[in-house]
């Protein structure tokens, strides 16, 4: 067997891929690209890859038509909105994911967007550095130095994915109170003690200092946080997202922070990558803004790779891999 990751992954975890198969080893961020979808389809059948490792590449119905040969697909995410799921389960293709990989990576983002906002954290930097800062005491008797702290707040949880459970667990240890929305749960599993379930996000919304967004960037998730249920709003809540830029009116979001009636907003997603030099958003001194690095930490890496290697492992000694996506197609391989 051959395999193609055009993934990144640790040395350790390429090593234990080597020890199985012929490794070709292209990681995006090393080549800087994506692969173009009909030469990637073309190399897999002429060059008898029969295992493919990816993270952003794009895998079309038309590259399993072509790519004759390919046995399993390794996607190095939880969302498999790149893979064409019906035509790898047509061509008979495993594909197995990584579900949770960047979990405590965006959870640890979120509250840090949370301390940012809270304790103006960026602004204060950049006050210093520029030389604004003159007085000793000013941040004592300067009311734009002064904010407040997360102990004692109430943060309001959209979706209680692993990133929202996470984050609930994190915050509380902050000594907040935390309450959340999810259409998808009926009660909360044991290791996440102590949130409140709200019926609809309108309440949810008028009960929280701080609002942190997390979930699906799928269509039912658009304008989650409407004009009407952005009216609803704790004035001064703070709102930090870092999953679905779309869940968000951005223009009632960027009325209200003008307004003040919401304190400030935080936001590692937006509408296009990289954020377009026209935002309303880059005008406003109450924003922090983070260049999509939710996910981006040595350790999500080492997480995924590992997943990967290991349902790799299980593949290639004849075991169902623990994160196959699509079973139906297990019973080609037995």
């Amino acid at each position: 067997m051959r395999a193609l990751v055009l993934a990144p992954m640790t040395e350790e975890h390429l090593a234990r891929l080597k020890e199985l198969m012929l490794v070709t080893y292209e990681s995006w961020t090393d080549t800087r690209r994506l692969a173009d979808p009909e030469e990637l389809a073309r190399r897999i059948k002429t060059e008898c890859f029969s295992v493919l490792a990816v993270e952003a590449d794009f895998l079309p119905e038309e590259l399993f038509q072509q790519a004759g040969g390919l046995r399993l697909v390794a996607v190095c995410r939880n969302s498999l909105s790149h893979v064409d799921m019906a035509a790898a389960t047509g061509h008979g293709v495993a594909v197995i994911h990584t579900p949770g990989r960047n979990t405590q990576a965006v959870a640890e983002l979120t509250i840090g967007m949370m301390l940012s906002l809270a304790r103006r954290i960026t602004s204060l930097d950049v006050c210093v550095k520029e030389g604004r800062w003159q007085m000793p005491a000013e941040p004592y008797i300067q009311a734009h130095m002064q904010a407040g702290e997360l102990a004692g707040k109430t943060l309001g949880i959209l979706g209680l994915g692993n990133i929202g459970l996470k984050v609930a667990q994190l915050a509380r240890a902050f000594g907040m109170r935390v309450v959340a929305y999810d259409p998808y749960i009926e009660s909360l599993p044991q290791e996440c003690p102590g949130v409140t379930l709200y019926p609809t996000v309108a309440e949810l919304v008028h009960d929280t200092d701080y609002l942190t967004v997390h979930v699906p960037d799928v269509p039912a998730t658009k304008n989650l946080l409407s004009r009407s249920v952005l009216a609803e709003l704790k004035p001064g809540c703070r709102i930090i997202n870092t999953s679905s830029y779309d869940a968000v009116d951005e223009e009632t979001l960027v009325e209200c922070l003008q307004s003040g009636r919401v304190g400030g907003a935080a936001f590692d997603v937006f509408p296009t990558h990289p954020l377009p030099p026209n935002s309303p958003l880059l005008a406003l001194d109450n924003v922090v803004l983070t260049p999509h690095i939710g996910g981006a930490t040595r350790e999500t890496v080492a997480r995924h790779s590992e997943m990967i290697v290991q349902d790799i492992e299980r593949f290639v000694r004849g075991r169902k891999p623990k994160r196959l996506v699509n079973p139906e197609v297990w019973g080609r391989f037995e």
